[in-house]
């Protein structure tokens, strides 16, 4: 395609995304109902232990990623980007529907999570496939010197998958009771996604392949071993690898960091309730999806690198400051308790098991249930707390999620474009796939998992600032990369690969 051509561009981006976007639709509902999921699929003795084999489960999703990046980068670049992200989305799709059919733990027992666990593995390596594919397929219909603006439109997808898992979920908490929902209404919006999937496929169906490849192919300078020729070859490894630990490694941890850590962190640390979590966050991704844009097509103007970097070091500097802000806003000791209010509750179950509720309200609007249910055959106790917070609060949230939305979006803008140039048209897929989802499925999709245990590990050690101690994974991670990124990275955007 020539420099300045962008004849047919918009049906690519919208076959592209669209299908990217319904993935990581099907990738998000699971992480954005972790907390329900716990209680389905898991031993519901322990909450806290159910909840971080939730996170394990969803991780592994994350962790099989670059397997998958591996085996379908390996046909994208044998018989064409087109067939081959045909095939993860249907995999994708099939994976998402059957996650919501599975009996719960108390119906089938350890083979629930067993199942669960199978068909993550299952996404994540559908998943692996997709976004490389994606990429490169917009790419290779992009103008030279265009290549960072359209390919940022590819990027929008997974903050988009995210915001419309958040919005299916909340439409259908509205539309259904919380008993309901909590019985089986947790399970639609795993089988909504299997129309969304159908629509996709037929779009995808009627694309053609990529000029690049396809004149790759007629010509027959195609690669025979792709896997052979990008890791076995020690000059194309160098860029693979520089790829991953300059680039994509942080970018990942920065991306989970704004996106799923900053929703556990409310829900799980901060104790506000589910619903206002998702529509606080569904509103500072709506406002902040935008700069994916500004940033892939500064990109074009100024290098990708500069901008990635400068993403990397604000997160390293600022997420300490911002989470100390956020968790202050449901601190309860810094506000006033309104004691008139204050109710307790305590009722006696037929297993004799005794629930204690106790209401408090306070004098700016937030309101606290405390819920303490002590077990008669266990001798224990079990406490869940449910904060809603004042509408001033929740738009401090919202500017500081907004916040990290936007160091998400200098890192991850330029990156599709960034990686695509990096390698030859040949072996492109393979290439660009395995660092990226080594970064982000590896050291971003991780990040969860990692930093809730140090979170709890740190509150069991009674340290007062314990809620800030998960942020250390992502920084130490971020801090690497930025360092080997401006040490070796070349800031030149890199046009003779396409």
């Amino acid at each position: 395609m020539s420099k300045t051509s962008t004849k047919g561009i918009w049906k690519v981006i919208s076959a592209s995304s669209m299908g990217t976007m319904i993935e990581w639709y099907d990738f998000y509902i699971f992480g954005s109902l972790a907390v329900v999921i716990s209680t389905k699929f898991f031993p519901s003795d322990n909450p806290t232990a159910a909840f971080l084999s939730t996170l394990a489960t969803f991780a592994a999703g994350f962790v099989v990623r670059p397997f998958g990046a591996l085996f379908f980068g390996r046909l994208g670049d044998i018989i064409g980007r087109k067939y081959t992200f045909m095939a993860t989305l249907l995999l994708m799709g099939g994976s998402t529907f059957l996650i919501g059919c599975i009996p719960s733990y108390e119906t089938i027992g350890f083979l629930a999570p067993l199942l669960v666990l199978i068909l993550r593995l299952l996404q994540g390596l559908a998943l692996g496939g997709e976004y490389g594919g994606a990429a490169t397929y917009v790419a290779e219909h992009a103008p030279a010197n265009q290549k960072g603006y359209w390919t940022s439109w590819i990027q929008t997808t997974a903050t988009v998958g995210l915001f419309i898992s958040l919005m299916v979920i909340l439409a259908t908490k509205n539309v259904l009771s919380s008993e309901a929902f909590d019985s089986w209404g947790w399970r639609v919006p795993f089988w909504v996604s299997i129309a969304m999937v159908g629509v996709s496929y037929l779009i995808r169906k009627n694309m053609d392949e990529s000029p690049v490849f396809a004149k790759a192919k007629k010509e027959g300078t195609t690669s025979a071993n792709p896997l052979k020729e990008s890791f076995g070859n020690r000059y194309n490894l160098k860029f693979v690898l520089l790829a991953l630990f300059g680039a994509t490694m942080g970018q990942g941890v920065v991306w989970y960091t704004g996106q799923f850590y900053a929703m556990s962190f409310m829900k799980t640390v901060m104790n506000i309730d589910s619903s206002q979590v998702d529509g606080l966050l569904g509103i500072a991704l709506l406002i902040g999806t935008p700069f994916f844009i500004v940033f892939g097509w500064l990109s074009d103007k100024v290098g990708r690198k500069y901008i990635m970097m400068a993403g990397m070091l604000l997160a390293i500097l600022f997420y300490r400051p911002i989470y100390k802000m956020m968790y202050s806003t449901t601190d309860v000791s810094y506000k006033t308790e309104i004691t008139e209010k204050t109710t307790e509750n305590t009722e006696t179950t037929a297993e004799n098991n005794t629930i204690t509720t106790i209401s408090k309200t306070y004098t700016d609007g937030t309101t606290y249930i405390e819920k303490k249910t002590d077990f008669a055959d266990k001798k224990e106790s079990q406490s869940s707390i449910s904060i809603n917070i004042n509408s001033s609060d929740e738009w401090t949230l919202i500017f500081l999620v907004f916040i990290q939305v936007l160091f998400v979006t200098m890192v991850y803008g330029p990156i599709a474009a960034f990686l695509v140039e990096m390698f030859p048209t040949k072996i492109r897929y393979t290439s660009m796939s395995l660092p990226y989802h080594v970064g982000n499925g590896i050291f971003g999709g991780l990040l969860p998992a990692i930093s809730t245990y140090f979170v709890t590990h740190s509150k069991a050690a009674g340290k007062s600032d314990f809620y800030l101690d998960g942020l250390w994974y992502p920084i130490i991670i971020a801090s690497i990369c930025f360092v080997i990124g401006m040490i070796y990275i070349d800031n030149k955007n890199k046009t003779n690969h396409l």
